[in-house]
């Protein structure tokens, strides 16, 4: 990856800190051009979703599988996009991918309105970083011979 204000290869972290545009290159091939914004939301995997559940004080173990069960149940039939990336401790991970109409206020929005049904301590969304982007790329370069 190469950006206009970077004088060789860089970082992910350097190339959004210092490039206004970047290039991305497969096989000596250009496969865009933009700032990482542009890139991101063109060739990102949407968006990250992380929940964490409210564990009371002597709350049965079962009593959180149960409530992360649901929790999970929920996204999966709102969400169909999203596939489980982590689970453990009453907290989960989803990667919800770009559907028709997801708009980063519909996914607030949906999970702020259900957080005292799930009972929902904390949780970010976030789209994909460059360096997913980037590693989605790299999957598509052929090995030298």
């Amino acid at each position: 990856m190469f950006g206009d204000d970077c004088s060789s290869a860089c970082s992910m972290e350097e190339c959004e800190a210092l490039c206004t545009r970047l290039a991305v290159m497969v096989n000596g091939r250009f496969q865009c051009l933009g700032s990482s914004q542009h890139i991101k939301s063109k060739f990102g995997e949407g968006y990250s979703l992380v929940v964490k559940l409210r564990a009371g004080r002597g709350e049965q173990q079962g009593a959180v599988e149960a409530k992360t069960r649901a929790l999970m149940q929920f996204i999966s039939s709102t969400f169909p996009t999203s596939k489980l990336r982590d689970q453990h401790h009453g907290l989960v991970q989803y990667q919800i991918g770009r559907a028709s109409g997801l708009t980063w206020a519909r996914l607030f929005g949906t999970v702020e309105k259900n957080r005292s049904k799930y009972d929902v301590e904390d949780y970010s969304v976030s789209q994909s970083s460059l360096e997913q982007v980037f590693i989605g790329f790299a999957r598509m370069q052929r090995r030298a011979k």
